[in-house]
């Protein structure tokens, strides 16, 4: 389902409100078990409303990774590429590993897995995050630190999708190791001075 415009007023609210709880429908049940009844009384309106405007649960899912992907995020800013990626890679993993934050992002990522609609929300946040998470090669730049040529978003990439990998593929710890190692290879590769 395409997403509606954002009016203002009582359906601005209405949709705050439904948003709020699939997020801690998802953080409790997870997606699997995302049921539209229980996000409308949660909510606090009406199930119809719910169906009317988000169909399922992938549509609710695409909404809130949307509204997500306005949220501003505490992107790394130590001063050099490689403590920049570091930090990058630990962030990330904290989302996921934190008791608090891990159950909703996990949430948002099997949803990705199960439905076209919310994969397709899923990547676009992905795309979003990797565009804002660039500016850590901007300043690369200006530090004079790598050439202008590099490929911002494939060095981000570069640097997350191990710790991707370790988590839902082969369902791996991740160590504090890993996380530096994957940061690491994104600093040699961007050192390269390529388009990658």
């Amino acid at each position: 389902m395409e997403p509606q415009r954002r009016p203002g007023g009582r359906s601005a609210r209405v949709r705050e409100a439904v948003l709020d709880a699939t997020a801690a429908e998802l953080a409790e049940h997870g997606y699997l078990d995302l049921n539209m009844e229980a996000v409308a009384q949660r909510a606090g309106v009406h199930k119809t409303t719910v169906y009317r405007r988000w169909r399922g649960p992938a549509g609710l899912v695409a909404d809130a990774l949307e509204r997500a992907v306005e949220q501003p995020w505490p992107i790394p800013d130590t001063g050099t590429l490689r403590g920049d990626l570091r930090a990058l890679t630990a962030l990330l993993h904290s989302g996921f590993d934190d008791p608090e934050s891990a159950p909703l992002a996990t949430a948002f990522v099997i949803a990705g897995m199960h439905d076209p609609q919310a994969a397709t929300a899923l990547r676009e946040f992905y795309q979003a995050r990797h565009r804002d998470a660039a500016v850590i090669i901007d300043r690369a730049i200006a530090r004079g630190e790598l050439e202008p040529t590099v490929n911002r978003t494939e060095i981000i990439r570069t640097a997350v999708a191990p710790v991707f990998h370790r988590l839902f593929i082969t369902h791996e710890p991740v160590t504090t190791e890993d996380l530096r190692r994957a940061a690491d290879a994104a600093t040699a590769l961007a050192h390269l001075s390529l388009e990658v």
